[in-house]
């Protein structure tokens, strides 16, 4: 048994770190906006490490609007991804990323998201709406 790897995983620092660093660099509460960022590593890419998988990009976006909703709540919640619905627009290569994602609307067990996530480039590349089911931490 791997204590270190088991305590990573708790943390949630394996899962940012498989992410390319998923990282939360900014909070709006007035705007309930979150911004995060990331590298696209070239192994995340297809045709020869250019084009990041959309995988990826639907995991960014996801992971965006979970920690949106988590800084809503005062990390009192998360959620738990109901549905999905990604729009690709642009090509996402090997570079620093950046999403935005915020609270749309929340009642008492279910609340609705989007997201927008932007390319090395600074042009953005995808876009999300997400219904999750909330959830106490």
């Amino acid at each position: 048994m791997n204590d270190d790897l088991d305590e990573r995983i708790r943390s949630g620092k394996a899962l940012s770190e498989s992410m390319g660093n998923f990282h939360v660099t900014g909070w709006d509460p007035e705007r309930k906006l979150l911004s995060a960022a990331f590298t696209v590593r070239r192994e995340y890419c297809h045709t020869n490490g250019t084009i990041a998988q959309g995988g990826f990009i639907t995991a960014w976006l996801d992971a965006a609007m979970a920690h949106a909703v988590m800084h809503e709540s005062d990390h009192r919640q998360t959620v738990f991804s109901l549905e999905i619905k990604v729009s690709f627009y642009e090509k996402v290569g090997p570079g620093e990323g950046r999403t935005e994602a915020r609270v749309i609307r929340r009642g008492k067990r279910v609340a609705f998201l989007e997201a927008s996530l932007y390319n090395p480039q600074g042009k953005l590349a995808a876009e999300a709406t997400s219904t999750g089911m909330l959830a106490d931490l």
